[in-house]
């Protein structure tokens, strides 16, 4: 769990999180979050692959966003509480958990076409996008 990802809304322009690490290995989705005391707002958690997860051993809820293989929202759960499992949903690829409100703050809703990836990625795309807008063409 040592990259970090920023996780962008493409589709309400707006950041979910700059501060997400994935959970991308057996060991690393079997430990999850355990072991910590709360989210900071900008932190998370990607679990990938995943279908669904659980909050046993947490001390705190979540807000969970699944989604689909091309990161298209398919199913939100807004503060998921602890020592829970999660629903199954079998078209999700991966699961974020990230800190409560989150869904509530940033208005996503299923559908939504979100972007995840490194820091450095992010602002490339960001500067081509503003490049589209100010020029109405890529430059």
């Amino acid at each position: 769990m040592n990259r970090t990802y920023c996780v962008y809304n493409q589709t309400r322009e707006c950041f979910l999180s700059l501060n997400v690490k994935a959970a991308d290995t057996i060991f690393s989705r079997l430990r999850g979050l355990i072991g910590r005391l709360k989210l900071r707002p900008d932190e998370g958690l990607w679990v990938v692959p995943s279908r669904g997860v659980h909050t046993f051993g947490l001390l705190f809820p979540l807000d969970l966003i699944y989604l689909d293989e091309h990161h298209r929202v398919i199913h939100l759960v807004e503060s998921f509480p602890s020592f829970r499992i999660g629903p199954l949903k079998t078209h999700a690829e991966s699961v974020l958990e990230l800190p409560t409100h989150t869904i509530y703050s940033t208005d996503t809703q299923s559908g939504d076409q979100l972007v995840i990836c490194v820091a450095e990625e992010m602002e490339q795309r960001l500067k081509a996008s503003e490049a589209v807008h100010s020029n109405g063409q890529l430059d």
